[in-house]
Protein backbone atom coordinates (compact mmCIF):
# COMPACT_ATOMS: atom_id res chain seq x y z
CA UNK A 1 0.00 0.00 0.00
CA UNK A 2 2.55 2.59 0.70
CA UNK A 3 4.34 1.81 -2.41
CA UNK A 4 1.46 2.52 -4.53
CA UNK A 5 0.94 5.91 -2.57
CA UNK A 6 4.85 6.78 -3.52
CA UNK A 7 3.95 6.77 -7.14
CA UNK A 8 0.59 8.77 -6.49
CA UNK A 9 0.15 12.46 -5.67
CA UNK A 10 -1.07 13.04 -2.06
CA UNK A 11 -3.94 14.73 -2.85
CA UNK A 12 -5.01 11.41 -4.72
CA UNK A 13 -5.05 9.91 -0.77
CA UNK A 14 -8.03 9.83 2.11
CA UNK A 15 -7.71 13.29 3.90
CA UNK A 16 -7.37 11.11 6.89
CA UNK A 17 -4.07 9.87 5.85
CA UNK A 18 -2.64 13.46 4.14
CA UNK A 19 0.02 14.65 6.26
CA UNK A 20 -1.09 18.07 6.30
CA UNK A 21 -4.81 16.93 8.04
CA UNK A 22 -3.11 14.41 10.05
CA UNK A 23 -1.23 17.32 11.68
CA UNK A 24 -4.09 19.92 12.06
CA UNK A 25 -6.34 17.10 13.37
CA UNK A 26 -4.07 15.01 15.37
CA UNK A 27 -1.20 16.98 16.10
CA UNK A 28 2.48 17.15 14.57
CA UNK A 29 3.67 14.37 17.18
CA UNK A 30 1.71 11.65 15.08
CA UNK A 31 3.20 12.44 11.77
CA UNK A 32 6.54 10.78 10.62
CA UNK A 33 9.86 11.96 9.46
CA UNK A 34 9.09 11.58 6.54
CA UNK A 35 5.36 12.88 6.23
CA UNK A 36 6.35 15.69 8.27
CA UNK A 37 9.38 16.92 5.43
CA UNK A 38 6.33 16.36 2.89
CA UNK A 39 4.49 19.33 4.73
CA UNK A 40 7.67 21.89 4.08
CA UNK A 41 8.07 20.15 0.43
CA UNK A 42 4.17 20.07 -0.59
CA UNK A 43 4.74 19.06 -4.26
CA UNK A 44 6.56 15.58 -4.94
CA UNK A 45 8.18 14.70 -8.69
CA UNK A 46 7.04 12.95 -11.38
CA UNK A 47 5.93 9.17 -10.18
CA UNK A 48 6.56 10.17 -6.32
CA UNK A 49 4.86 11.93 -3.69
CA UNK A 50 6.18 14.39 -1.52
CA UNK A 51 6.21 11.70 1.34
CA UNK A 52 8.22 9.38 -0.94
CA UNK A 53 10.54 12.81 -1.70
CA UNK A 54 10.62 13.26 2.33
CA UNK A 55 12.09 9.38 2.70
CA UNK A 56 14.58 9.65 -0.08
CA UNK A 57 16.27 12.65 1.76
CA UNK A 58 16.57 10.72 4.82
CA UNK A 59 17.63 7.82 3.07
CA UNK A 60 20.33 9.81 1.23
CA UNK A 61 21.57 12.15 3.66
CA UNK A 62 21.64 9.55 6.62
CA UNK A 63 18.25 10.64 8.36
CA UNK A 64 17.12 13.90 9.98
CA UNK A 65 20.93 14.22 11.52
CA UNK A 66 22.38 13.95 8.19
CA UNK A 67 19.72 16.77 6.82
CA UNK A 68 20.86 19.30 9.43
CA UNK A 69 24.33 18.65 8.52
CA UNK A 70 24.22 18.66 4.25
CA UNK A 71 24.55 21.49 2.53
CA UNK A 72 22.21 23.15 -0.42
CA UNK A 73 23.98 21.32 -3.13
CA UNK A 74 23.59 18.02 -1.48
CA UNK A 75 19.76 18.44 -0.65
CA UNK A 76 19.45 19.78 -4.23
CA UNK A 77 21.01 16.13 -5.26
CA UNK A 78 17.95 14.52 -4.31
CA UNK A 79 15.44 14.17 -7.05
CA UNK A 80 12.69 16.01 -6.53
CA UNK A 81 14.48 19.02 -4.38
CA UNK A 82 14.95 21.62 -6.19
CA UNK A 83 16.87 25.44 -4.57
CA UNK A 84 13.12 26.52 -3.35
CA UNK A 85 12.61 23.27 -1.62
CA UNK A 86 15.84 23.43 0.01
CA UNK A 87 15.90 26.77 1.02
CA UNK A 88 12.67 25.80 2.38
CA UNK A 89 13.93 22.85 4.38
CA UNK A 90 17.40 24.66 5.76
CA UNK A 91 15.14 27.54 7.24
CA UNK A 92 12.84 25.34 9.03
CA UNK A 93 15.70 23.40 10.20
CA UNK A 94 17.42 26.46 11.58
CA UNK A 95 13.90 27.70 13.23
CA UNK A 96 13.91 24.86 15.34
CA UNK A 97 17.24 25.04 16.31
CA UNK A 98 16.87 28.65 17.88
CA UNK A 99 13.65 27.80 19.28
CA UNK A 100 15.39 25.21 21.33
CA UNK A 101 18.21 27.68 22.12
CA UNK A 102 17.24 28.95 25.66
CA UNK A 103 16.57 32.68 26.08
CA UNK A 104 20.33 33.86 26.38
CA UNK A 105 20.19 37.50 25.85
CA UNK A 106 21.70 40.68 27.30
CA UNK A 107 21.78 41.31 30.83
CA UNK A 108 21.57 37.12 31.04
CA UNK A 109 23.82 36.40 34.18
CA UNK A 110 25.94 32.66 33.37
CA UNK A 111 25.20 30.70 36.39
CA UNK A 112 26.77 27.17 35.47
CA UNK A 113 28.84 25.78 32.36
CA UNK A 114 25.08 23.88 31.67
CA UNK A 115 23.46 27.07 30.64
CA UNK A 116 26.11 27.82 28.30
CA UNK A 117 25.78 24.31 26.64
CA UNK A 118 21.93 24.09 26.88
CA UNK A 119 21.85 27.41 24.64
CA UNK A 120 24.74 26.77 22.39
CA UNK A 121 24.37 23.29 21.73
CA UNK A 122 21.83 23.35 19.25
CA UNK A 123 23.18 25.68 16.97
CA UNK A 124 26.78 24.01 17.18
CA UNK A 125 25.82 20.27 17.43
CA UNK A 126 25.46 20.01 13.41
CA UNK A 127 28.45 22.14 12.06
CA UNK A 128 31.23 20.32 10.41
CA UNK A 129 33.56 22.62 10.77
CA UNK A 130 35.19 24.39 13.47
CA UNK A 131 33.73 27.78 15.44
CA UNK A 132 35.02 29.38 18.19
CA UNK A 133 32.90 32.05 20.25
CA UNK A 134 33.65 34.75 23.18
CA UNK A 135 31.24 35.72 25.17
CA UNK A 136 31.61 38.90 26.51
CA UNK A 137 30.86 39.79 30.00
CA UNK A 138 30.36 43.07 32.47
CA UNK A 139 31.16 43.44 35.91
CA UNK A 140 28.33 41.77 37.42
CA UNK A 141 29.40 38.51 34.72
CA UNK A 142 25.83 39.25 32.63
CA UNK A 143 26.03 38.96 28.88
CA UNK A 144 27.09 41.54 26.89
CA UNK A 145 27.31 39.79 23.48
CA UNK A 146 28.88 36.56 21.73
CA UNK A 147 30.80 36.83 18.95
CA UNK A 148 32.62 34.46 16.31
CA UNK A 149 36.43 35.07 16.36
CA UNK A 150 37.29 32.32 13.74
CA UNK A 151 35.60 29.11 11.29
CA UNK A 152 37.96 26.83 10.65
CA UNK A 153 38.20 23.39 9.30
CA UNK A 154 36.87 20.17 10.27
CA UNK A 155 40.22 19.44 12.75
CA UNK A 156 41.31 23.21 13.30
CA UNK A 157 40.27 26.46 14.13
CA UNK A 158 42.76 28.88 14.59
CA UNK A 159 42.45 31.67 17.29
CA UNK A 160 44.88 34.80 17.91
CA UNK A 161 44.84 36.13 21.88
CA UNK A 162 45.56 39.69 20.05
CA UNK A 163 41.61 39.29 17.67
CA UNK A 164 39.74 37.96 21.25
CA UNK A 165 40.94 40.62 23.58
CA UNK A 166 41.04 43.07 20.62
CA UNK A 167 37.02 42.84 20.78
CA UNK A 168 36.90 42.70 24.53
CA UNK A 169 38.57 45.82 25.02
CA UNK A 170 36.70 47.47 22.52
CA UNK A 171 33.84 46.34 24.19
CA UNK A 172 34.54 47.25 27.48
CA UNK A 173 34.40 43.41 28.93
CA UNK A 174 35.50 42.38 32.55
CA UNK A 175 35.31 38.91 31.71
CA UNK A 176 34.92 36.24 28.57
CA UNK A 177 33.86 33.08 28.20
CA UNK A 178 35.11 30.87 25.27
CA UNK A 179 33.73 28.41 23.73
CA UNK A 180 34.27 26.01 20.27
CA UNK A 181 32.21 22.87 18.69
CA UNK A 182 33.99 19.46 17.96
CA UNK A 183 32.21 18.39 14.99
CA UNK A 184 33.20 15.37 15.64
CA UNK A 185 30.96 14.75 18.43
CA UNK A 186 33.62 14.08 20.79
CA UNK A 187 34.09 17.46 23.33
CA UNK A 188 37.08 15.99 24.92
CA UNK A 189 39.56 19.35 24.53
CA UNK A 190 43.29 18.54 22.74
CA UNK A 191 46.64 19.54 23.74
CA UNK A 192 46.16 22.19 21.06
CA UNK A 193 42.96 23.47 22.99
CA UNK A 194 44.19 23.39 26.61
CA UNK A 195 47.72 25.16 24.81
CA UNK A 196 45.48 27.96 23.56
CA UNK A 197 43.54 28.29 26.67
CA UNK A 198 46.61 28.73 28.54
CA UNK A 199 47.59 31.41 26.83
CA UNK A 200 44.52 33.43 26.49
CA UNK A 201 44.01 33.12 29.92
CA UNK A 202 47.45 34.26 30.49
CA UNK A 203 46.96 37.18 28.36
CA UNK A 204 43.39 38.36 29.99
CA UNK A 205 45.43 38.74 33.15
CA UNK A 206 47.88 41.32 31.26
CA UNK A 207 44.69 43.04 30.56
CA UNK A 208 42.57 42.72 32.92
CA UNK A 209 40.01 40.77 31.61
CA UNK A 210 39.54 37.57 33.43
CA UNK A 211 38.58 33.96 31.76
CA UNK A 212 35.65 32.79 33.33
CA UNK A 213 35.14 29.53 31.01
CA UNK A 214 36.43 27.97 27.74
CA UNK A 215 33.25 25.21 26.89
CA UNK A 216 33.79 22.38 24.41
CA UNK A 217 30.77 21.37 23.19
CA UNK A 218 30.17 18.19 21.82
CA UNK A 219 26.92 15.92 20.36
CA UNK A 220 25.06 15.89 23.23
CA UNK A 221 27.68 16.59 25.82
CA UNK A 222 30.68 18.94 26.54
CA UNK A 223 33.74 20.06 28.91
CA UNK A 224 33.82 23.06 30.82
CA UNK A 225 37.46 23.85 31.41
CA UNK A 226 36.29 25.98 34.69
CA UNK A 227 34.72 22.84 36.14
CA UNK A 228 37.64 20.75 35.40
CA UNK A 229 39.76 23.08 37.58
CA UNK A 230 42.16 23.57 34.16
CA UNK A 231 41.54 27.23 33.76
CA UNK A 232 44.77 28.05 36.52
CA UNK A 233 47.14 25.95 34.38
CA UNK A 234 49.91 28.09 32.27
CA UNK A 235 51.72 28.07 29.29
CA UNK A 236 52.62 25.14 26.41
CA UNK A 237 51.84 22.59 29.41
CA UNK A 238 48.86 23.09 29.94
Amino acid sequence: MASKKGRHSISQWPETERPRERLLTQGSQTLTNAQLLAILIRVGRHGSSAVQVGMDILDRLGGVAGLAQCGIEELCAVPGVGEAKAAQLKAALELGKRALAGPLTTGTKITSSRDLFTYYHPTLRDLRHEVFKVILLDAKHAIMRDMTVSEGSLTLSIVHPREVFTLAVKESAAAVIFLHNHPSGDPTPSQEDRVLTARLVSAGEVLGIRVLDHLVVGDGRYVSFADQGWLTNHGDDA
